[in-house]
């Protein structure tokens, strides 16, 4: 029999989740058992209402329409400035949100967003730019410690804007200032500099029984992205670009002879770069197998939580395609997910505030078969 004083964090963790989960009100669906640790799942990401002031908040009924469609689980950005001060409003309006949210059934990835300005502080100050990640959290975490470990994940720093080397020293201090007032909720965090699931391969876990490695999943971008419309990207000159695709696709070869006729070289060889080798079901596959590896080999279970098509100018069915390669791919290698995101370019409902325009296509590809 196994000691207290030598049972690991994991292990305790374990046998409090088996008590959990027998009385949670949640379906065991909810998320996904990986050594022990509890790995919320089947969700979607909230951003606009705590990483930006006056966010408007969903409506409760359109929550519990999306509950009751068989979401469980929301990734809910919040902006470092914003809390980084402390101020008891802004903590309690967050904490607020976040029970309402728990009391209607969903678990809750609160994500440390950082904004535009946070992001160059990374490049021109990285110390004052870490510090002020730390100050962010020795305030939220106080809003993470009154809320309910089996339901409330806080995620570390959302696509660490830094050297691989740099994030990594500043994750364990982060890690170690939630655990000062948070000893037993689950840590998420992400590969720099982009979170992407190629970035975790060299990436170590933390030293810590209690995390889930989150990763996001884009590729490819000029199919993605294509028609954004919120920089002076090439991606914005691409679109009507399909899925699943390669350079032998006609729809690709009439893009290419277009943006070549137009003079687009930057554009065209984007695409060509992408599609240099096809992007089928069986390529996704392949990078979720990937994952699934690591996980296994670090014994640190693996999630999703950011992938999505913009909808500007993609056909629907191709949209849907890859949304449900991905989604099946993830669950396929035992990797949990949160689509990237509800009501604005990526979205699947018009509105958060309202009940009606609920694309059931790209809701079947995210929780169909």
């Amino acid at each position: 029999m196994t000691s207290p004083s030598k049972m690991s964090r994991r292990h305790a963790l374990a046998l409090a989740a088996g008590v959990l989960l027998a009385t949670s009100p949640l379906p065991r669906s909810a998320a996904l058992a990986t050594g022990g640790v509890r790995v919320p799942s089947r969700g979607f990401n909230l951003p606009g209402w705590f990483d930006r002031d006056g966010g408007p908040a969903p409506a409760t009924a359109t929550l519990e329409k999306l509950r009751q469609a068989g979401f469980e689980t929301i990734r809910l950005p919040v902006n470092g400035d914003l809390v980084s001060s402390g101020h008891p409003a802004t903590l309690r309006r967050i904490q607020n949100g976040i029970r309402d949210l728990v009391g209607l059934g969903f678990s809750v990835l609160l994500d440390m967003h950082p904004s535009g300005e946070l992001v160059a502080a990374f490049r021109n100050d990285p110390e004052a730019a870490g510090g002020q990640v730390l100050r962010a959290w020795t305030s939220l975490r106080v809003v993470v410690a009154d809320l309910p470990m089996e339901s409330v994940y806080p995620e570390l720093l959302n696509e660490p804007p830094m050297e691989r080397n740099v994030w990594l020293a500043l994750r364990e201090r982060i890690a170690a200032t939630l655990r000062a007032k948070c000893p037993l909720h689950t840590l998420v965090w992400g590969p720099a500099r982009f979170q992407g699931i190629w970035e975790i391969a060299d990436t170590p876990p933390l030293a810590d029984d209690n995390q889930i490695a989150a990763v996001h999943y884009y590729a490819p971008m000029a199919f993605t992205h294509q028609c954004e419309n919120w920089d002076a990207s090439p991606l914005a000159r691409i679109a009507d670009l399909p899925f699943p695709a390669s350079k032998e696709t006609a729809a690709v070869n009439q893009l290419l002879s277009k943006l070549r006729a137009a003079g687009d070289e930057e554009a065209a060889n984007l695409v060509e770069d992408e599609l240099s080798a096809p992007w089928t079901e069986a390529r996704i596959a392949s990078d979720f197998a990937d994952l699934a590896r690591w996980s296994a080999t670090h014994d640190c279970p693996a999630m999703l939580n950011e992938f999505g098509v913009l909808n500007f100018c993609v056909d629907a069915e191709s949209r849907a395609s890859w949304v449900r390669a991905v989604r099946k791919a993830a669950e396929t290698n035992q990797v949990a997910w949160t689509y990237w995101e509800l009501d604005q370019g990526f979205g699947f409902i018009k509105n958060r505030r309202s009940v009606e325009g609920f694309d059931g296509s790209m809701i079947a590809a995210l929780l169909g078969g």
